[in-house]
């Protein structure tokens, strides 16, 4: 029977076993493919996508556009968030102006605040996180921006190498989850203009902390 198993494991590929833990939450440390390839994702208003269907921001440098329109009442609301209430981020118009919060596992909420309110009409916001490198769960510089001008910044001291949550999402137009951010609740956070399209953009700094996908079959040998 061992024989057998041994036999049919090399047929489909499947040897060395991993027998690594926590590892094996992050693809990118794991070594194995994402199901979202590529270094640019676009996506549109209303949608609801599981952590493992977008793009992976862990780790690393990465930006987050929005086209929107803001209505003559001032901007309000979620653009974008993922994760939830124990861990994530979530970019949103708190008063008028543009706002980014990383939530480290429910413990410590960093917010970077714009200085001034987003102006009525059409208009592209930015988050720009610039990852301090040099391994996992690292902090880093944030700047936002709007129609490419930078109108804040901040700094994030500590991220989440693996992942936000078991069970929430990423969310264009509104937080349907628990809330990323303490500046909004549950419910009646939709974004009050509109959205046309949000995208996330990893960066091409140093990821030498991540596991090379051709690499994994070396470094799992040599761990037997």
């Amino acid at each position: 029977m061992q024989r057998l198993w041994l036999i049919e494991a090399v047929k489909y590929n499947v040897v060395p076993l991993d027998d690594r833990f926590f590892e094996r939450i992050n693809p990118d440390i794991a070594g194995r493919p994402r199901l979202i390839r590529g270094n640019s994702q676009l996506l549109f208003p209303d949608m609801r996508v599981s952590e493992a269907r977008v793009l992976n921001v862990k780790n690393k440098s990465h930006t987050v556009t929005a086209d929107i329109a803001v209505p003559e009442s001032g901007a309000a609301g979620v653009v974008i968030t993922q994760g939830g209430a124990v861990g994530g981020w979530s970019l949103y118009a708190d008063e008028g102006r543009l706002k980014y919060c990383y939530n480290f596992l429910g413990i410590e909420h960093y917010t970077i605040t714009a200085e001034e309110p987003i102006p009525t009409g059409q208009h592209q916001v930015r988050m720009a996180f610039t990852y301090d490198g040099g391994g996992l769960g690292k902090g880093g510089d944030v700047t936002l921006y709007y129609d490419g001008k930078p109108v804040g910044t901040g700094r994030v001291d500590r991220t989440q190498p693996m992942i936000y949550s078991a069970d929430e999402a990423c969310d264009v137009g509104a937080d349907t989850g628990s809330p990323s951010s303490p500046d909004y609740g549950p419910t009646d956070n939709k974004f009050n203009g509109e959205i046309h399209w949000v995208q996330i953009d990893i960066g091409d700094d140093s990821h030498d902390h991540l596991i090379k996908p051709e690499a994994r079959l070396t470094i799992t040998m040599a761990r037997q």
